[in-house]
């Protein structure tokens, strides 16, 4: 993701007259999003094209993995009450400061790791091994939908971890409030407020994971 596409995740309104990138409408304040599998890009959608495209191969075009290139990204969001994340897990998944989202590339055939910062997101391929011994103890890692979906994964030094499997463009939004906030070393106290409430929202819409979450 480019930091101009970055950049538009902050849940602002659209600037006026921003249209669909698909059709052209004109786009609502809050609207959705799909995910171009061949130029790992974000497209703003209206709620028409978003339905159109909301099913395994819909988009025109086909990626490596046979779904289609134009990818929906849903509205899920689940939490896993049980995960913890402990100093041996962070150091494998090279999250020192507690914070990083993990998604399927299904272009490259691979596991990505993200790791945000007012810099943007660092890149990182991750290990196999390592994602089945530490984010495969989650059964959200068995649930999460290639290229639309992420783990978020978020603990503070001797606090909870919360582990939620979300859709992508709220972790590309959170990369936009980091960017857009964060003041100094410490972030500032306005970008740790805005983070806070980023994360309460995630809580909030998150539902517990059980066998009905199952697609």
């Amino acid at each position: 993701m480019t930091a101009d596409v970055l950049r538009q995740f902050t849940r602002r309104p659209p600037p006026p007259g921003e249209r669909c990138e698909l059709c052209g409408e004109p786009l609502p304040a809050e609207h959705r999003h799909l995910v171009d599998t061949e130029r790992r890009a974000l497209k703003c959608v209206c709620p028409a094209c978003h339905l159109l495209l909301d099913r395994p191969g819909a988009g025109r075009g086909r990626s490596p993995a046979g779904q289609g290139r134009f990818r929906a990204v849903p509205d899920r969001y689940l939490v896993d009450p049980g995960f913890r994340l402990g100093e041996q897990d962070r150091a494998r998944l090279q999250i020192p400061v507690g914070l990083a989202f993990f998604l399927r590339n299904s272009a490259l055939e691979r596991l990505c790791a993200f790791y945000p910062s007012p810099a943007g997101a660092t890149e990182s391929e991750l290990d196999p091994a390592t994602w089945d011994e530490v984010i495969g103890r989650t059964p959200l890692a068995a649930l999460l939908e290639p290229d639309v979906e992420a783990l978020l994964v978020h603990q503070e030094r001797g606090g909870p971890t919360l582990c939620a499997l979300v859709p992508v463009d709220v972790c590309y939004e959170l990369v936009g409030r980091m960017r857009l906030h964060w003041k100094g070393f410490d972030g500032g106290s306005e970008a740790r407020a805005d983070l806070a409430a980023f994360f309460e929202r995630v809580r909030a819409a998150a539902r517990p994971v059980g066998p009905e979450a199952a697609p």
